[in-house]
């Protein structure tokens, strides 16, 4: 059986059809793939031309507080403190006060025995009984002899000798009352009194002690201090001293009463800068009435002192510090970097103020990068396409 001739052509056209379409379809294939690596390619040039500008991070400054508070440390001392020394030689007989005593003005403290003191007040005794005794026959003589010079007796000058005589006797009589008014004073001080009022803080002699007069060689025999009022020194920076002005506020807290603070008042200033510390001592008063704070005691006093106009705030990690100075890099028109010169008024750990060189609308580059310079541009990262474009050149982006 012979094939059917129609069957042959419509085959061939089949085949001619499927092959053009196949051809259509991988042409059209080829395009897409050359069009999308062109985009492809675009983007990338276009991210190496993002990343060729710096993108950093900008913030603005912010204005400061109208006062700033300044801790420092302080020492509490007695208003008034007087170490009591013996005034005259002997032995402690008996103390009637002990640490922590509180006394009052003239209240005895202790008796000395003086038995070196007491011999020389009877020997000033009998001292005087003789010179008054030689004074009373001398002035006798002196009178008996004007008699006899009357009667022209004796000369004129045996009359002058027995004058003057009389005259040194009654001096030497001046002379031992005097000093046996200044033994029976001496023995006055065989009682040792309060000076004033206040607190025994320390007792450094025992009955049986020897006892040295004067402070010079002798210790002290009491420390006594008036703790009704105290008086807080502190060294202030040179950089403050100047508002630490008499009558100035501040509080102060003591380890020993955790949570509570106590109120004092600047009396005093040095008025002078000490060149070792570069700071002035300063010394307020602290009223003590309760007995709450002891002398001698670590305070940490903090001020709160006003500012005579509001700081602008930072990051401290803006700050730049090299051969030209302390800057900070800001971005100015165009995006461009501009430098300006700042001057730091206070440190606050992360944050520093500036007293100058910054206004308020500044944009402030933080953490600047290395090798930034002058009129470089610059990409907010807020405002970089970076991000995005990233994005799009992930697997599977439209």
């Amino acid at each position: 059986m012979s094939p059917d001739p129609s069957v042959r052509p419509a085959s061939h056209r089949g085949l001619r059809i499927a092959g053009m379409v196949a051809g259509t379809l991988a042409v059209l294939l080829v395009a897409v793939g050359i069009a999308a690596r062109a985009s492809q390619s675009k983007r990338v040039r276009q991210l190496t031309a993002a990343q060729a500008v710096p993108t950093v991070a900008a913030t603005q400054p912010e204005r400061g507080a109208s006062s700033y508070t300044m801790e420092l440390p302080g020492r509490l001392e007695a208003y008034s403190r007087a170490p009591i020394y013996a005034r005259v030689s002997g032995y402690l007989k008996d103390w009637k006060v002990d640490i922590g005593s509180r006394v009052q003005a003239g209240q005895l403290l202790a008796e000395i025995d003086t038995p070196d003191l007491d011999q020389q007040l009877l020997q000033a005794k009998a001292d005087l009984l003789s010179a008054q005794a030689n004074a009373t026959l001398a002035n006798t003589t002196a009178v008996r002899w004007r008699l006899l010079l009357k009667t022209n007796s004796v000369a004129v000058q045996d009359v002058d000798v027995r004058n003057s005589d009389l005259i040194a006797k009654q001096a030497i009589v001046k002379a031992t009352a005097a000093n046996l008014e200044r033994l029976r004073v001496m023995e006055g001080f065989k009682k040792i009194v309060a000076p004033f009022s206040g607190i025994v803080t320390a007792r450094k002699t025992d009955v049986g002690d020897l006892i040295n007069a004067g402070g010079g060689s002798g210790v002290e025999l009491f420390i006594l201090s008036d703790t009704h009022k105290l008086r807080l020194y502190m060294n202030v920076p040179q950089n403050y001293a100047a508002r630490i002005t008499p009558g100035t506020k501040a509080q102060l807290t003591v380890p020993e009463h955790p949570g509570q603070t106590f109120s004092a008042a600047v009396e005093a200033s040095a008025q002078s800068v000490d060149p070792a510390s570069g700071s002035t001592l300063v010394q307020l008063a602290v009223n003590n009435e309760a007995g709450e704070l002891f002398p001698g005691a670590f305070a940490n006093v903090r001020f709160d002192l006003p500012l005579a106009s509001a700081n602008l705030r930072v990051p401290a990690s803006a700050l730049i510090f090299d051969h030209n100075g302390l800057r900070v890099a800001t971005v100015g028109p165009g995006s461009r970097v501009v430098f300006k010169a700042v001057k730091v008024a206070r440190d606050l750990g992360d944050f520093v103020e500036i007293a100058s060189g910054l206004t308020l609308g500044d944009r402030i580059i933080d953490s600047p990068p290395d090798g930034i310079g002058a009129g470089d541009q610059v990409r907010i990262a807020s405002d970089s396409p970076t991000a995005g474009m990233l994005a799009a050149l992930r697997p599977g982006a439209q």
